[in-house]
């Protein structure tokens, strides 16, 4: 068995199990500290960066390396990336697709006589990890408590559209502003604009930018 588990025709396989193995004994590893890889899940979003200097004028989307929000993309969403964890769903995808090979090339084996070529096998493997993932994560987003994927997604609005909800923003004067996150919830903060003299009336669409020095959120136009 451990044969045929090594043999080329099992190569990429054993190599997904073997990185499954891995990532859960660091997690073991981990977790004697108190850390874990798992919990809390990395987010699709890129990290956010301290604003520069607020008090410049003549900043745009561009100067902050980012002119357009980190939505999760259609290909993303497909995946089913944004509704678990990454590493859950990487621990997942990693363990449909090497039970999946392992088993298609045992069947072949055992009924045709001869597997597959290791690389041939990996494609139909691919779309039964990826099923798995993509299921799993479905299970996972409905068994965490919502409370919990609100506030993670509380601390990742920053780089999103929103759109000004109610009142008129301007510096001193914030508006409400509505922004949604991964997951599809709405959210609802105040916001004054990044530039002086900008003035964002109700209904403008603008871009939300974080602030980690002061806790605030500025906002950008878009139109």
């Amino acid at each position: 068995m451990l044969e045929f588990l090594l043999s080329g025709s099992l190569a990429p396989f054993s190599v997904a199990l073997a990185l499954l193995v891995g990532l859960l004994a660091l997690e073991l590893a981990l977790s004697l500290v108190g850390g874990s890889i798992f919990a809390g899940g990395a987010e699709l979003d890129a990290p956010e960066v301290d604003l520069p200097d607020l008090d410049t004028p003549d900043l745009s989307p561009d100067g902050f390396g980012h002119g357009e929000p980190a939505d999760v993309s259609g290909v993303s969403s497909v995946l089913g990336l944004g509704k678990t964890p990454f590493m859950i769903w990487l621990a997942s995808a990693l363990l449909g697709f090497g039970v999946s090979g392992v088993v298609l090339q045992s069947v072949l084996l055992t009924s045709l006589g001869s597997p597959l070529p290791g690389w041939l096998a990996a494609i139909p493997a691919l779309l039964g990890g990826w099923a798995f993932a993509r299921g799993f994560g479905g299970v996972f987003a409905r068994l965490i408590p919502q409370d919990e994927t609100q506030s993670v997604s509380e601390a990742t609005l920053g780089r999103r559209r929103g759109v000004i909800t109610q009142g008129t923003a301007e510096r001193g004067r914030p508006a409400e502003v509505r922004v949604i996150d991964r997951h599809g919830n709405p959210h609802y903060l105040r916001a004054e604009p990044l530039e002086d003299g900008a003035r964002l009336v109700q209904g403008s669409t603008v871009l939300v930018l974080r602030d980690h020095r002061l806790g605030l959120y500025r906002l950008l136009s878009v139109e």
